[in-house]
This record gives structure tokens, C-alpha cells and sequence, in this order.
């Protein structure tokens, strides 16, 4: 028999491969079988720490700009293979590393996207998966891609700031000093909105509000990011500003498409599902084993272990999830592919007992083993 496992993080609780790990070894106390951990995530937090995790990648900290112009510490993954960078752009542009009375959309910038970036380029990196989620920002990407050596001018050939007021004042654009090994960058962006940049469902107008932006302030700001989108067009050639999902972490997500050769925007899990290499795996695969901290309708809608599921229905496996709570309608995941759900809490506790790492593996590696002798 082949169990191939992948569980969501429990939040709090257990990473992926903690998760993981766990079932395995319920699993192998049942029943003798061949056994693959895989990490797993949706692209947003705890990403990084997934895939370093899970795939043996090392770790690299460095001093950037942080949204409001004060250094601070951002980590990215780089995967064995030495070309491959992981990021969460909230690491260095993060609506986590602001007080909520400090937040201002027209000064907050992803200036320390693009010095990671920069920086894993300089280490050779050339494939990079970022999410781009948590976002403090609203002005486009323009603060990563000054970064990257793009420069913005106003009418009177003015350097102008990579912050939002910046914005509406751009006629002319630079590439001249980007350099030359960003073109050979292949970037999969993590995104999982469908916004468009401009309008009434775009940047703006949608997400601008949790990041400080006050109601009378959304009519000029988003003429502003459509002025951006019309001088970006200009010099790119192309209009992105309609994609689906150019409108996530402040337009950070029209930035790469504009400006960068070889993008793609894509839901996170469908990247993560990719760069684990799950579906190898699961072409001989008996049984799959999936699950995350809590089981309800949401995880029906697309969450990583329907995800897990529907791929895995592809090869014929059965699906088995474990989560540490389940809700009344999560008999919704059946319908998804989840052939069965099992909650992992043994008896009545408290929540912080519950999610103490050491007895939810415990809780975890017991449950798994009950399942598996049961198959």
C-alpha cells in the first residue's frame, strides 16, 4: 500500500510536516506501508516555512525598507536546488509590521519586495514564488520596481518617490538601469483574488480601506492608479489593469505582469501543488491523506484539502482527512472528494490543551493509527 500525505498546517498548533509526520507514524503502527510526507500550503502565510521545511531549503534574513520606510528583518526560502526563492511579500511589506494608527496608504511602499528579490538574484536565484497576500500597500508595486532599478519621472523629468502620491504625477518611465538577470526571473505569484487594478472592484476600492484608505479619498486615488495603468501600458505595451487578480496587495500583482517577462498569477495552492510535486506521487498512490486545523463548509469552497482531493481523484486514490475540529456542515467535503473526515480530539479539553504541539501529534499519530487498522 502507498499513503501519501499532506496535511495543512494546523495554525498555532502544527506546521505541515509536524502534521504530516504525525500520521505517518499512526499509520506505519497500523499497517506496514510505503509512506511520502509532502508539505503543503495555499500560498499565503507560513508558505516559506512549508516548503523549507518540507523540501530541505535553507533560510536567508536580511535588512530591508519596510512599508513605512523603517528597516526591518525579512526571511525567504531558497530550495536545495539553489535557483529557487520562496518569499511572502508580507515579510517585507507586511500590514503585520504596522500599527493600525500608523497605516497611510500614500506613504506605505513595497521598496523591500524588490531588495529581496534583488538580493536572491544576487545569490542565483531565477525561479521565485511569492505570495502576495497581507499587503500594507496601495501604490502598484511602483516601490518594488525602483528597487529593481525601473525609474519614474513627472513632467518636469523629476525622480519621483515610490510611494502613492507618486503615482498620478508619472510621465515618463526608465528600464535602463534594471538589470539584465531579472529578464531571465521566471515569477509564479500566489495570488487568490480575481480584482482587477482600477475601478469600483479593484485595489482601491476593495482593499484600500483596511489599509487606511478614509471613503472620500477612493475617487481620486483610484484616477490616480488608473493614471499609472495608462502610462505603465504606454510603456509596457500592453494593458494589464483588467486581469483577474492585477488588483491583489495594492496592484503589486499588475506590477510583475507590467513590468516583469516571464510571470504567472495563479492560486496558491495550484503553485504549491506543482512545486511539491504531489502529483507524481500520487499516480501510484493508494490512499491520500490530507486535513488542517479545522474542517467546515469553507474548506468545500477550494481550501487546500479539497485542493488535495481533486487531484487526487484524478489517479482513483481514497481521500481521508484529519482535522482538529470538524463543524456540522462539513459534510459539504464529501461532496468534494474527501471520502472521509475524521476530527483527531479525543475527549473534552480546553483549546489551549488541544493545541499544544506535543499532544495534538500525539492526538494526530493516534487517530491515524485507529483509521489505518480499520483499512
Amino acid at each position: 500500500m502507498k499513503v501519501v500525505v499532506a496535511i495543512d498546517s494546523f495554525k498555532g498548533s502544527l506546521s505541515s510536516i509536524e502534521a504530516g509526520n504525525a500520521a505517518k507514524e499512526g499509520i506505519l503502527k497500523a499497517r506496514h506501508a510505503d509512506v511520502i510526507v509532502k508539505p503543503l500550503a495555499d500560498g499565503g502565510e507560513g508558505t516559506t516555512a512549508a516548503l523549507v521545511e518540507g523540501l530541505g531549503g535553507t533560510y536567508a534574513e536580511i535588512e530591508v525598507t519596510g512599508p513605512m520606510g523603517i528597516s526591518t528583518k525579512a526571511k525567504y526560502g531558497i530550495m536545495e536546488d539553489g535557483v529557487t526563492a520562496v518569499m511572502e511579500m508580507a515579510e517585507a511589506s507586511g500590514i503585520i509590521l504596522v500599527k493600525r494608527e500608523d497605516l497611510d496608504p500614500w506613504k506605505a511602499s513595497t521598496t523591500g519586495v524588490g531588495e529581496m528579490i534583488r538580493d536572491a538574484i544576487k545569490r542565483g536565484c531565477r525561479e521565485f514564488i511569492i505570495g502576495i497576500g497581507g499587503s500594507a500597500t496601495t501604490e502598484g508595486g511602483i516601490g518594488m520596481l525602483q528597487a529593481l532599478g525601473y525609474v519614474f519621472y513627472d513632467s518636469e523629468g523629476n525622480v519621483l518617490p515610490p510611494v502613492f502620491e507618486s503615482l498620478g504625477r508619472i510621465e515618463k518611465i526608465s528600464g535602463e538601469n534594471v538589470p539584465e538577470e531579472l529578464k531571465e526571473c521566471h515569477f509564479q505569484i500566489a495570488c487568490d483574488v480575481t480584482n482587477p487594478l482600477c475601478g469600483e472592484n479593484g485595489a482601491v476600492y476593495v482593499f484600500g480601506p483596511q489599509k487606511g484608505v478614509k471613503p472620500d479619498e477612493k475617487k481620486a486615488m483610484d484616477e490616480s492608479m488608473m493614471h499609472y495603468a495608462k502610462k505603465t501600458a504606454e510603456f509596457a505595451g500592453k494593458d494589464y489593469s483588467q486581469i483577474s487578480g492585477v488588483g491583489a496587495a495594492g496592484g503589486l500583482g499588475f506590477a510583475f505582469l507590467s513590468y516583469f517577462s516571464n510571470v504567472e498569477l495563479k492560486s496558491g495552492i495550484t503553485i504549491v501543488l506543482k512545486a511539491i510535486e504531489l502529483e507524481k506521487e500520487l499516480k501510484d498512490a493508494d490512499i491520500v491523506v490530507t486535513g488542517e486545523g479545522r474542517l467546515d463548509f469553507q474548506t468545500a469552497m477550494g481550501k487546500v484539502p479539497v485542493g488535495v482531493a481533486h487531484l487526487a481523484k484524478k489517479y482513483g486514490c481514497k481521500v481521508i482527512a484529519f482535522a482538529g475540529g470538524v463543524t456540522e456542515d462539513a459534510g459539504k467535503c464529501n461532496e468534494e472528494g474527501i471520502d472521509a473526515f475524521f476530527p483527531i480530539v479525543r475527549g473534552v479539553t480546553t483549546l489551549e490543551k488541544a493545541m499544544d504541539t506535543e499532544t495534538a501529534k500525539k492526538n494526530m499519530a493516534l487517530c491515524a493509527e485507529q483509521v489505518f487498522r480499520l483499512l
